[in-house]
């Protein structure tokens, strides 16, 4: 499967960023892509607020990326905010194309001095779809933390995992990053492809989520195939997914796995 990675920095106007989404898309079209994948808030930077931007998840922001997948004849994988009867909305990874899905992110970033949460409703189930045969999950930039998501859609028979992300600077972050999608990768027995947003021309509080880039693609057993820098880029791999099985026959930590039960009475 021939996947892009479309690293960008999202603005805060939502129309400007559906152009970049199709100038990108186009691109990476025209070198044979059949999944595209965008950062996390590619709809919206994390600058502006959420309930701002949110629209509902067949408004004219997603039918407008729905186009533009129909017109390439790709897969899209964006992020997006989208509304909700209450107060506030969902972070959500709209996938389109060869393929229609949507994940809410369901951990929220409430740590290093941030609460998502004061703006988002966090999601309450894992997302798998299957493309050209293949099963594949679905994450979001703060899941990364949460090693059981990461084995629970590998036990849903994903092979390949999507981790689209707005991953905020700060001391050691780059670190955390590499570390935890490598990690990930190992735990799941997948391929990880990590979308992160580049780094924005204008810096912000070092707080809000913005980007640092360094996009990746790690393999079942951890080598790191492609890291990108922090510059906005568009990156092709070629991965063969049909490997996982063997990987997962001569590696079998999901059947080796222990299920404790510890619970006291």
């Amino acid at each position: 499967m021939r996947i892009a990675l479309v690293q960008v920095a999202a603005t805060t106007d939502p129309a400007a960023n559906l152009e970049i989404v199709r100038t990108r898309a186009a691109q990476a079209a025209s070198l044979g892509a059949e999944l595209v994948v965008f950062p996390e808030a590619t709809m919206c930077s994390f600058a502006r607020p959420r309930t701002d931007a949110a629209e509902p998840f067949d408004g004219p922001w997603a039918s407008g990326v729905r186009e533009i997948a129909a017109e390439l004849g790709v897969t899209i994988v964006v992020g997006m905010f989208t509304t909700t009867d209450g107060p506030r909305v969902r972070n959500t990874l709209l996938v389109t194309g060869g393929v229609e899905a949507r994940y809410d992110k369901v951990h929220l970033f409430d740590a290093l001095g941030y609460a998502e949460s004061r703006q988002i409703e966090a999601g309450t189930r894992a997302v798998t779809i299957e493309l050209g045969g293949h099963p594949i999950g679905l994450a979001t930039c703060y899941d990364v933390r949460f090693p059981a998501l990461f084995t629970h859609l590998a036990g849903l028979g994903a092979e390949l995992i999507l981790l689209p992300a707005s991953w905020a600077p700060g001391e050691a972050k780059l670190h955390q990053w590499r570390t935890l999608v490598t990690a990930r990768a190992m735990d799941s027995t997948c391929f990880v492809v990590a979308v992160d947003q580049s780094v924005p021309p204008i810096a912000t509080d070092g707080r809000t989520p913005t980007g640092i880039g360094h996009s990746l693609v790690v393999d079942p057993t951890g080598a790191v195939l492609l890291e990108l820098g922090d510059a906005d880029e568009v990156a092709l791999v070629d991965l063969d997914l049909a490997s996982v099985a063997g990987v997962r026959e001569r590696l079998p930590v999901l059947q080796h796995a222990v299920r404790f039960d510890d619970a006291r009475p």
